[in-house]
Formats: C-alpha cells, sequence, structure tokens
C-alpha cells in the first residue's frame, strides 16, 4: 500500500509541472505592449507635418506684405496738394498792374477754344461776373453792350468770363442780344490767376465765391488798369474813362 501511494505521489508531481509554465505564456502579451510602441513614434512621426503647416503659414501671409505696394499711389497725394497750394498762391497774388497778363485758352459761348495769344496787338477789357443771367451780371453785361460804339471807335474788344457751361454763356447771349464773346472757366483756372476768385461778403455773410473785377490790359499784354469787387452801377463809365486815358 505504501507502494502505491509513492507512486501516487510520483505520478502527480509530473502533472503540476505544465501549471509551472502558464507564466510563459503571457510573455507575449508584454511583446504586444512593445509593439504598441511604434503607434506612439507614429504620432511623434505627425510632428513634422505640424511644422509643415507651421512653414506654410508665412506663405499665406505674403499677399498681406504686398498691400503697401497697392496703397502707393496715395503717395502722390502730396504732389496733388502742391498743385492746390499753387493756385492758392496765385490767388493770394494776383496779377498786379503793370505785369504781363496771364495767357489763357479756354472754351467761349460756342464751344470752341478761345486763346489770349489772339488778342495780341490790341486793347482789350477782361471782366469776371458770378452767373449768367442773373440781375447784378445781366446789368453790366448789358452795360458793355450798350457801350459797343464806343468801345469799337477806340479799338477795344470786351470778353465776360464767368464759370457757367458754353451753353449756358450761349443763352444768355441770346436772351440779351449781348455781342461779345463770354468765356467759360469752369475750372477757375483764369479767375485765380487774376485773383478773382476767393473770400468775399456776400449780403452780410462771408463766404468763397467769384470776386466782380475787370482787368485792362493794353496791346502790348500788360496790365493797365485793374478794379476790383466792382460795383455794378457806373462800372461802365469808369473803364471807358481809363480807356481813352490810354
Amino acid at each position: 500500500m505504501e507502494r502505491v501511494n509513492s507512486m501516487a505521489i510520483e505520478t502527480s508531481t509530473p502533472k503540476k509541472a505544465p501549471a509551472r509554465q502558464a507564466p510563459a505564456k503571457q510573455a507575449p502579451a508584454k511583446q504586444a505592449s512593445a509593439k504598441q510602441a511604434p503607434a506612439k513614434q507614429a504620432s511623434a512621426k505627425q510632428a513634422p507635418a505640424k511644422q509643415a503647416s507651421a512653414k506654410q503659414s508665412p506663405a499665406k501671409q505674403s499677399p498681406a506684405k504686398q498691400s503697401p505696394a497697392k496703397q502707393a499711389p496715395a503717395k502722390q497725394s502730396p504732389a496733388k496738394q502742391a498743385a492746390t497750394g499753387r493756385d492758392a498762391a496765385r490767388v493770394a497774388r494776383p496779377v498786379a498792374e503793370g505785369e504781363r497778363a496771364p495767357a489763357f485758352a479756354l472754351p467761349d459761348h460756342t464751344g470752341g477754344i478761345l486763346r489770349s495769344d489772339s488778342l495780341a496787338r490790341a486793347p482789350y477789357v477782361l471782366y469776371f461776373y458770378p452767373k449768367d443771367d442773373t440781375p447784378g451780371c445781366t446789368r453790366e453785361a448789358c452795360g458793355f453792350r450798350d457801350a459797343g460804339s464806343e468801345l469799337a471807335r477806340l479799338g477795344v474788344r470786351v470778353l465776360g468770363v464767368s464759370a457757367d457751361s458754353p451753353a449756358s454763356h450761349a443763352r444768355f447771349r441770346a436772351k440779351y442780344s449781348l455781342d461779345f464773346p463770354l468765356i467759360s472757366d469752369v475750372d477757375r483756372t483764369l479767375m485765380a490767376a487774376y485773383g478773382a476768385f476767393g473770400k468775399k461778403v456776400l449780403y452780410g455773410k462771408a463766404t468763397e465765391g467769384v470776386i466782380r473785377s475787370t482787368f485792362l490790359v493794353d496791346a502790348a499784354g500788360v496790365v493797365r488798369k485793374a478794379w476790383r469787387n466792382v460795383k455794378v452801377d457806373g462800372h461802365v463809365d469808369q473803364v471807358l474813362g481809363a480807356l481813352r486815358d490810354l
């Protein structure tokens, strides 16, 4: 009986041996975690992709750097301001008696261009007025019209200037049978040269506009007489008196 028991013990011992090998089967599980390590590296490989987008970001911002170049034309504004300053200077210091009359080439009531050089070798009267077919301007124009025969005897031409269009001048001439040219100075360039545009008092209020003025230019193209801030009544007689003294 004791032999049987000892054999039983011996046979039971080998049966327990496979149980000891069970931990060895878990080893692959540890390797599985090791296989996951490359997955962590995969995320590490994605890091350059983030840097790539970061490198591309300046390229997207590059058009914004070009925007100052598009604004370059705005740098020309000082030149325009300089031109405005020159005009202002001409108004502040208008042509004076004894100086050569400013040259011009402007449209008249016909739409054609009237040039100052076509008036050479003969005296002329150049008068500036605010607006066609208004009470004061109509009286002044009709005054020069009525003095036409005396002006012709003295060999003097009369020219009226305002900022009205050639079409407006044509209507004004036809309505009152004016027999002398009316010049259209829409940009007021000739007015600026003669100082016939600027600050003035109208009906007791300070304003800016055409300053009623008249200039007598002799045959040599020199301003012999200047009337500024003209009062319409009696003005044509003043001009005729100055013409007789030439």
